[in-house]
């Protein structure tokens, strides 16, 4: 069974994969990645033919460019410089970098090594490739489509009977049914709806004239427990002072559990409190997180209601909406939303990702506010961040 095209567009992909290699182009080029691929579903299996066609779908992902349309788009985003799009303008997806293999249970293996402002840009390509070839492969896929239809039908009509009543962005890049599947999805929900103020897929964006939505991920935290000279219970300052640095409080939501949100606090101090429009939750209780962000703000005099929560874990609409009423009146709230508006179908979706593991040959490791989140290569490395955190939050304890 051979599949048409799944990425047909370099656009197709999450903002955020721009906004963090941005930074990495005019700061760190000296850095190189290992990115690992991880199915947390159990039970699942690959077959040599989903394999074969994975791999066809990458060599096709690297045959693209992007088109000038797509850099003059770029070229509007308001933070994005023209330095880095005269950059993307050269770059291009190097097949060399990623590594695939299939073992006898058929568990899929999937490795990307090279420059780090490379190789990170093929995660959510890989996963979107993944996804589809696997839901194709395995399922009846218009049996799958029929089904995501239906209840993408009984979401919209709960928008508009007043059952939901909370914003959010469409965050279903990396786990969709399909390419086509997404692009009716966020269609649909953007003309459909008042609600989904855009999307974090940047090709979807530009071709429904919707806001590109994101500002960065763990890895972008990560990386930095690469550089030599920098502690390892420093690497959120550190991250969140270049990112300052180099978007001066625009595109600045803060993420803040890749090193657990307790240390985050540490380094979120009065003038990052103020220069960051808000932060992301992607991990732990939600409410308990939200309380305590609101804390945050208040102990430094900041007015919470100028804040911005934004809440991206696992969310459904019910939760999100559970989540809306409970701090509306507290603060400016808003949702990423992904799976559930991009694979919500009969059949369970995935969850997969791709993990960066290495920055220059020495182990990185993601500590959120969720053990069961905890990726890492090496458990000594992990063992001893963990207690590079605990050394720093006893030392300076809030």
């Amino acid at each position: 069974m051979k599949l048409a095209p799944i990425v047909e567009s370099l656009l197709d992909t999450d903002l955020y994969k721009f906004n963090m290699d941005q930074v990495i182009f005019h700061k760190h080029t000296d850095l190189s990645g290992e990115y690992y691929f991880k199915c947390r579903n159990k039970n699942v299996v690959f077959t040599p033919e989903m394999h074969e066609e994975i791999d066809a779908q990458i060599g096709h992902l690297c045959t693209l460019r992007f088109t000038n349309e797509e850099l003059d788009y770029l070229r509007s985003i308001r933070f994005i410089k023209n330095d880095y799009v005269e950059f993307l303008r050269l770059w291009r997806p190097i097949r060399d970098y990623v590594s695939t293999s299939l073992s006898d249970d058929g568990e899929l293996s999937i490795v990307v090594k090279g420059p780090l402002f490379s190789a990170m840009q093929f995660e959510i390509y890989l996963l979107e490739i993944v996804n589809e070839v696997y839901f194709r492969m395995k399922f009846d896929y218009n049996r799958l489509l029929a089904s995501a239809r239906e209840r993408l039908d009984k979401k919209i009509e709960d928008f508009r009977t007043g059952k939901y009543t909370f914003s959010f962005a469409e965050f279903g890049c990396r786990r969709r049914l399909s390419r086509a599947w997404e692009d009716e999805v966020v269609r649909r929900l953007a003309t459909e709806t008042k609600n989904c103020v855009g999307t974090s897929n940047v090709y979807l964006a530009m071709k429904y004239n919707l806001t590109p939505i994101g500002t960065y991920a763990h890895e972008f935290v990560q990386m930095y427990q690469g550089i030599d000279r920098i502690p390892l219970a420093y690497t959120n300052h550190c991250a969140m002072k270049d990112w300052y640095d180099e978007y001066q409080g625009d595109n600045g939501t803060a993420l803040t559990d890749t090193v657990t949100t307790d240390l985050f606090l540490l380094d979120f101090n009065r003038a990052m409190s103020n220069n960051y429009t808000g932060v992301r939750h992607d991990s732990g209780d939600p409410y308990a997180w939200g309380e305590k962000m609101i804390a945050h703000y208040k102990k430094f005099g900041i007015d919470p209601r100028s804040k911005l929560l934004l809440f991206s874990d696992s969310l459904d609409f019910d939760r999100a909406q559970a989540l809306y009423d409970y701090f509306r009146d507290k603060t400016k709230v808003s949702f990423g939303i992904g799976t559930f508006c991009s694979n919500d179908t009969e059949e369970k979706a995935l969850n997969i990702v791709i993990k960066l593991q290495y920055v220059n040959g020495r182990p990185v490791a993601k500590l959120s506010d969720d053990p069961g989140k905890a990726m890492c290569r090496d458990e000594a490395y992990l063992d001893y961040l963990k207690a590079s955190v605990a050394f720093r939050l006893e030392r300076e304890k809030f």
